[in-house]
């Protein structure tokens, strides 16, 4: 087959499946030579009348692996071996939380709580022997700020209040929180400015904690959550708001009052913690806070009446933080903050009681 130079629009022969080009160059328009008024344009798509048809099956038809079947969700999930002998618990040593086999509707994990209950096992946890030393360390911090004055008082107590919003949060499981953490350290902060500026007066944390009710409902209300988990929320930004001004306990009692509890919270969490079984851990956590009272005190039986009142909040606090299975990180909030924050109105009361 000879090409025709695509001088109008001739007809052209047909042309079988396959047959190799020409190996003629065409010329495009304007390459170094000029066009007379007879001469045409060579068909620049004339390459492209000449294409390859493939006849049989084509790669992909050849290539393709198998489709693999689809396996059960029961061949696919995790069993544990059969027949393996558990090996025996040992004595203080929690077990490793178990999981069921994977299903694709999911199923649903006991908590550590549920498995201890079912087990007849307490879900309680203390923190132990460190947080115990922080909570002393800033018990200790709240007493030195106390003896040099307001301000230097102010410091630690604010941190305290800081570490008690988180803690409660963290204690109910609800993490990250940073609304209600906010708004339970925010309504602490005005309540320690109020006393600062109503000359420490303690009606201030009374009003500053109703306040801060109402603007938690409020919060609450606008939210979009589900009626349960917002009466929930509520009541955890509540009460994380109700302890973080309450601790402003502190800064309301005088300087005697402050030094005496604080010193007397610090020395009994460190006992409490002490490896001794739970009612003789209380017992002489207890002598030992009224001791502490008692030295500090300038031993004299108001001190020691004072330190183991303020003991005994302390230890409610410290009950609260190590229930149902709390984590390590609840231990270092909660663990620490609340014995000091649950000792702050009682170190109030008791001071204007002894004064």
């Amino acid at each position: 087959m000879t090409n025709q130079p695509y001088g109008g629009y001739g007809a052209q022969e047909p042309y079988a499946p396959y047959q190799q080009p020409q190996t003629q160059a065409q010329a495009w328009p304007g390459q170094g030579q000029g066009l007379g008024p007879g001469q045409g344009y060579d068909d620049p798509y004339a390459d492209q009348q000449h294409t390859q048809q493939w006849q049989g099956q084509t790669w992909e038809t050849q290539m393709q692996p198998p489709v693999a079947p689809v396996t059960a969700a029961e061949e696919t999930s995790y069993l544990p071996p059969q027949g393996v002998a558990e090996p025996a618990p040992v004595a203080g040593v929690e077990p490793e939380p178990g999981y069921g086999p994977a299903t694709l509707a999911g199923n649903a994990r006991v908590t550590d709580a549920q498995r201890a209950r079912a087990e007849g096992r307490s879900p309680i946890i203390e923190p132990g022997m460190q947080p115990a030393v922080l909570t002393a360390v800033l018990g200790l911090l709240l007493a030195g700020g106390a003896a040099l004055g307001t301000y230097a008082l102010l410091v630690p107590l604010v941190v305290l209040q800081g570490v008690t919003a988180a803690g409660w949060f963290r204690l109910n499981g609800m993490w990250p929180a940073r609304q209600g953490i906010a708004l339970g350290f925010l309504g602490a902060l005005v309540a320690d400015a109020a006393m600062l500026v109503a000359d420490r007066s303690p009606g201030v944390i009374l009003g500053t904690l109703g306040v801060w009710v109402l603007l938690s409902l409020m919060l609450q209300l606008r939210s979009h959550a589900d009626p349960d988990e917002r009466m929930y929320g509520l009541m955890a930004t509540v009460v994380a708001a109700a302890l973080a001004i309450a601790a402003g306990g502190y800064l309301a009692a005088d300087a005697d009052a402050v030094v005496v509890g604080a010193v007397a919270v610090a020395a009994a969490m460190v006992a409490r913690a002490l490896p001794l079984p739970t009612a003789v851990s209380v017992v002489v956590a207890l002598a030992v806070a009224g001791g502490a009272g008692f030295a500090v005190g300038g031993m004299e039986t108001d001190g020691a009446l004072m330190g183991a009142g303020a003991a005994v909040c302390a230890l409610i606090g410290h009950r609260v933080a190590s229930y149902d299975y709390p984590s390590r990180f609840v231990h270092f909030t909660a663990g620490v903050a609340l014995p000091l924050a649950a000792a702050g109105p009682a170190v109030y009361i008791l001071g204007r009681v002894f004064a």
